[in-house]
This record gives structure tokens, C-alpha cells and sequence, in this order.
């Protein structure tokens, strides 16, 4: 089995790689993955012995912080902000799908098929 397969296989949200490893995968010191934590951007897993652990979804929000910072100039203070409403426009767009597809189901259980009206909403 490649290594490429086993990554396929491991959820993006599980914890798997050490700080150290971690801020080599994105490129900067241990201590600001730290101080992120510290500040709240980013909150890795926890072993049992308290070792923190990264996941890939975590490599990539630390990627999405460098690109605002180093990219676009943004301040830590104004990261949080953009990371907070990216959160929350997230959680909002499943909300939203999820009642288009209760509002369909609805419309299917409720609304009669109308005969020769199959084709009249294409």
C-alpha cells in the first residue's frame, strides 16, 4: 500500500502529525503554531499524554492564515475576524442546504404531480 493511499484513507480531521512536523509541513518555527493556539486560531488534537496533534484540515487552516497574513497583509487580530465569519458563513450554507432539501422533500410529499407538467421547470 503507497503512502499516498494510506493519506486517501485517514479522515482530514484526524489528529496524526506533531507540532514539529507540523511547522515543517507549513513552513514555520513550532512557536507560532503555539502562539496560535495560544490566540485561538488554531486548535490542534490532544494525545492522552497531551502531545498536540495536527490534522491535514489543521495544516491547511494554517496555510489559509499564512495567505492572509503573508499574502494579503492582514494582522492576526484581523485573521481571527475572516476565520470567525468563514466559520460562520460555513455553518450557513449547510444550514441553508439542508432546508432546500427538507423544503423538497416537502414539496414532494405534499405537492401533486400535475399531468404534462414533468418537463415545464427545465
Amino acid at each position: 500500500m503507497t503512502a499516498e493511499r494510506v493519506r486517501d484513507e485517514i479522515p482530514d480531521d484526524e489528529p496524526c502529525y506533531v507540532i514539529s512536523v507540523a511547522a515543517r509541513m507549513v513552513g514555520m518555527h513550532a512557536q507560532s503554531l503555539r502562539n496560535y493556539e495560544r490566540i485561538g486560531l488554531i486548535r490542534p488534537g490532544r494525545s492522552q499524554g497531551r502531545v498536540r496533534l495536527y490534522s491535514d484540515a489543521d495544516i491547511q487552516h494554517v496555510r489559509n492564515i499564512q495567505r492572509l497574513v503573508q499574502d494579503l497583509g492582514v494582522n492576526l487580530a484581523g485573521v481571527e475576524v475572516i476565520m470567525n465569519m468563514r466559520g460562520r458563513m460555513q455553518r450557513m450554507e449547510q444550514e441553508m442546504d439542508l432546508l432546500r432539501q427538507e423544503l423538497q422533500a416537502y414539496r414532494d410529499r405534499v405537492l401533486p404531480a400535475v399531468p404534462g407538467q414533468e418537463g415545464a421547470d427545465a
